[in-house]
């Protein structure tokens, strides 16, 4: 798991798959499952589609939601309650930061296909 101070560029680029497990999701944020579900309880964008078995599956969104969350909280030095606010005020700034999140993600996974493209 990375360091609290760990940046969020350093985490692994999100696969193109549908559907992640908590497992997967623990492993691409840096954050441990339990983790994952208190998050859950405390914001309410964070909603990964429970199916058989109480089974959760997050999608590339929840993923990404994930990934902001930590930053405000492990790098950015918010409180949950801080981070909770920030969330759901959904000002550009957040707007923004997701973009790039998005924008940063899309480039790694088009180096990755000219990568398999060059061999």
């Amino acid at each position: 798991m990375p360091e609290a101070g760990s940046s969020i560029t350093e985490l692994p680029p999100i696969p193109g798959k549908r559907y992640f497990t908590i497992g997967e999701v623990s492993e691409l944020c840096g954050v441990k499952p339990h983790v994952l579900r208190y998050w859950e309880q405390e914001f309410p964008q964070l909603k990964p589609v429970k199916r058989r078995g109480n089974r959760r599956y997050y999608q590339r969104h929840d993923v990404l939601m994930v990934r902001q969350i930590r930053s405000l909280l492990y790098e950015q030095g918010f409180t949950i309650g801080g981070a909770r606010q920030q969330l759901s005020g959904e000002s550009a700034k957040q707007d923004l930061s997701q973009s790039h999140q998005i924008i940063r993600q899309l480039r790694l996974e088009l180096e990755d296909i000219l990568k398999i493209l060059k061999r």
